[in-house]
């Protein structure tokens, strides 16, 4: 299975790659910055050097793969998830590829009913503001795609180990979590996606 990885530097996509190579796929690594690469000792990952705002680097990148996981990051412009993904989809219908699954955020559609009074009000009504209007307008996109599509929505990201001891797809008046998950985990439950069809054209919330 050939697989490419979108934000791989990412704290998430980190995590992607070293659980897809274990588990071995063929990867590569869409990377801005080839030269900040920490995973020397993954010989096999391919790096791609690109710009996701740039759709001929995005198109040239995903040519030949059979899988596109999304774990784009933003820093602080407040538009790269979005645009990027965007990008991302644009590509893969001009390539035949359909099997595309993203990691947003919880709190999006229906899952904004998870979040507490400090989520909602202070994290993503002030401090992140934008990032939470960009998973809404990346999450707009991929909806709208016609693609085969799981979008993964993760609560807060923690370090730790893979436990698999998380709830998952439950619903948004659903209220007892701790709204911590952990990035290993949340890789492993997107690189588990690739064969099962139960959240395929949806979204999934994940947490503790």
């Amino acid at each position: 299975m050939k697989m490419i990885i979108f934000g791989a530097t990412g704290t998430v996509g980190q995590k992607l790659v070293e659980q897809a190579v274990e588990k071995g796929y063929e990867v590569t690594a869409f990377v801005r910055h080839p030269e900040k690469w920490q995973h020397t000792h993954l010989a096999k990952v391919i790096l791609f050097k690109g710009d996701v705002l740039n759709v001929e680097d995005v198109e040239a990148s995903v040519r030949q793969q059979e899988v596109v996981m999304c774990a784009l990051g933003d820093g602080k412009v407040g538009k790269i998830r979005a645009l990027g993904t965007q990008n991302i989809i644009e590509a893969m219908k001009k390539e035949g590829i359909k099997r595309l699954i993203c990691q947003t955020t919880l709190g999006m559609g229906e899952s904004y009913g998870n979040l507490n009074f400090f989520w909602k009000h202070l994290m993503f009504g002030i401090l992140l503001k934008r990032a939470f209007k960009d998973h809404q307008l990346q999450e707009e996109y991929i909806l709208n795609s016609n693609l085969d599509y799981t979008i993964v929505r993760p609560s807060a990201l923690t370090d730790g180990a893979i436990t698999k001891q998380y709830k998952e797809g439950f619903s948004g008046s659903f209220q007892p979590l701790s709204l911590k998950i952990s990035r290993a985990d949340v890789a492993d439950f997107m690189l588990g996606q690739i064969w099962t069809a139960k959240y395929r054209r949806g979204a999934v919330s994940i947490s503790n």
